[in-house]
């Protein structure tokens, strides 16, 4: 997988230096040069550009990429035209940092797919769940294990958990499943909600648009859940 991450301050390039080291192709993006330069040699790639800049944008692999990342934090206004940018030049996920309420408000409008907050979430967290795709957090118990919520592969959707073989296959223990279940509110309308069932039987059926919660080593859980459908 590739990326592209904008904005090389403290969070960006802690963020790309985690995503290279265990083995993506990064372009790293900055207008000032220094930072572009302290970076060359840990970072797959850097580059000095405006991201505000649509002709210079354009000239990035944009559709061959898993996501670009909006790391800019400190120039609200740079974070925003950047954002516009890639939206109007069709970048197939972007990722977004917001540094306020109104920051996130501001992109959330843009059409951004993923919003981060550094006080929230780490650069190596985030690293971590773009290993896999469909994880949608992630918590390290130790540089080998985690615990993992991950959307379900369509693989396993009609499956007991025991046919689908996490314990003896790949030594991993479901926790428990995160399921939308139909509630009431005040008003009386039926909603959907995100729930967790407890702790689960090797006999509990996995659904569609089921959220797993699992515990094993990266290396595990990597095994059950890379491979395609």
């Amino acid at each position: 997988m590739n990326y592209i991450v904008i904005g090389l301050g403290n969070f960006g390039s802690t963020l790309s230096v985690a995503l290279t080291e265990m083995g993506f192709e990064v372009i790293g993006i900055d207008k000032d040069m220094d930072r572009v330069n302290a970076f060359k040699d840990s970072i797959s790639h850097t580059m000095r550009m405006d991201s505000g800049d649509k002709t210079a944008m354009e000239t990035l692999p944009l559709k061959e990429c898993e996501a670009v990342i909006v790391c800019i934090g400190e120039d609200f206004g740079a974070s925003v035209l950047a954002t516009a940018t890639l939206k109007e030049l069709g970048a197939k996920k972007i990722i977004g940092r917001a540094i306020s309420d109104l920051h996130r408000t501001v992109i959330d409008a843009i059409g951004v797919h993923e919003i981060v907050s550094p006080e929230s979430e780490s650069a190596t967290r985030l690293a971590k769940r773009l290993q896999l795709k469909d994880v949608i957090d992630s918590f390290e118990l130790s540089p080998d294990y985690n615990i993992l919520e991950i959307e379900i592969p369509e693989r396993y959707v009609g499956k007991t958990i025991l046919e689908s073989d996490f314990r003896s296959e790949y030594n991993l223990n479901v926790i428990t499943i995160i399921r939308k279940v139909k509630k009431k509110n005040m008003l009386g309308h039926e909603t959907y909600k995100k729930q967790a069932l407890g702790v689960v039987s090797p006999e509990t059926m996995l659904n569609k648009d089921d959220i797993l919660v699992v515990f094993g080593s990266n290396k595990d859980i990597k095994r059950a859940f890379e491979s395609g459908d």
